[in-house]
């Protein structure tokens, strides 16, 4: 059977299925999963704050910030969430900022969708406003929505939706600009998934997710539109299966399928 045309890669690495493609295309053609968690891109307000000169220089020794160089969210954020409440029968996580988290609430709820609550990534080590005109934004929203038709369970109990991670951790791979800690990923799949289940990124960036499902024991599947950004992933979640976690199956050859035809390499 001919394989279809909604992206121009396959890898199969692990339990891991990453997808060179447009999401809008790919999540279509997909199973229904247990989760998606992402880290979409956010506003246009924020993208154009990324762009703006000087606002890439850093004094505190961190690294430099460098403007957004994809599209912000904003055309394709109601198509996306009718796609991932419809592909997915748990939770939906998704990093936000503040300008774009009504329109998430408001897009899943048109698609069905439930919305529960809002998380806070607090980042103690994130750049400090320079010009001094204003204080600097020191956290990150995480939506946190329910696509499944019971009642919604997690591991967490009462515990508060508050997360601490530091952005320029050890673990940083630092290829992509708004990269989140596999720390803080891992931490939101222990929460908000079990050992066995299928979590989605339809925009897997550097394969940070993908990254904590390998070492968690999740199988994942991840779309990424950018080649470079794909590439990385997929060196990153190959790194993470040679260094497994105790428990967790080493992965089968990786598989790189073309729908121009088949290739394999060990």
């Amino acid at each position: 059977m001919a394989e279809p045309s909604c992206y121009r890669r396959k890898e199969v690495i692990g339990d891991c299925v990453l997808y060179l493609g447009d999401c809008l295309e790919v999540m279509p053609t997909l199973r229904t999963v247990d989760h998606t968690i992402t880290d979409p891109p956010y506003s246009e307000i924020v993208h154009q704050n990324r762009g703006r000169r000087g606002n890439d220089l850093r004094r505190d020794g961190g690294p430099n910030l460098h403007a957004l160089s994809f599209s912000s969210i904003e055309d394709i954020q109601e198509r996306t969430a009718q796609l991932i409440c419809k592909s997915c029968s748990g939770w939906f996580l998704a990093f936000s900022d503040i300008f774009a988290l009504p329109r998430w609430r408001e897009a899943v709820l048109n698609a069905g969708g439930k919305s529960k609550s809002v998380c806070l990534w607090i980042k103690p080590d994130c750049a400090p406003q320079f010009n001094g005109q204003k204080p600097a934004t020191a956290f990150e929203c995480i939506g946190v929505f329910w696509c499944g038709r019971s009642f919604s369970v997690w591991s967490g109990g009462g515990r508060r939706g508050l997360f601490t991670h530091r952005t320029n951790g050890p673990s940083r791979h630092g290829a992509h600009p708004t990269e989140k800690p596999v720390s803080l990923i891992r931490e939101l799949i222990h929460l908000f998934s079990e050992r066995g289940n299928t979590i989605l990124d339809p925009f897997m960036g550097s394969g940070t997710t993908g990254v904590a499902c390998a070492k968690l024991g999740r199988k994942f599947i991840g779309i990424e539109i950018e080649p470079t950004y794909f590439d990385i992933a997929c060196k990153r979640i190959e790194q993470a299966y040679a260094q497994p976690d105790m428990f967790v199956e080493p992965p089968r050859k990786a598989e790189q399928l073309s729908i121009l035809g088949t290739e394999r390499r060990a």
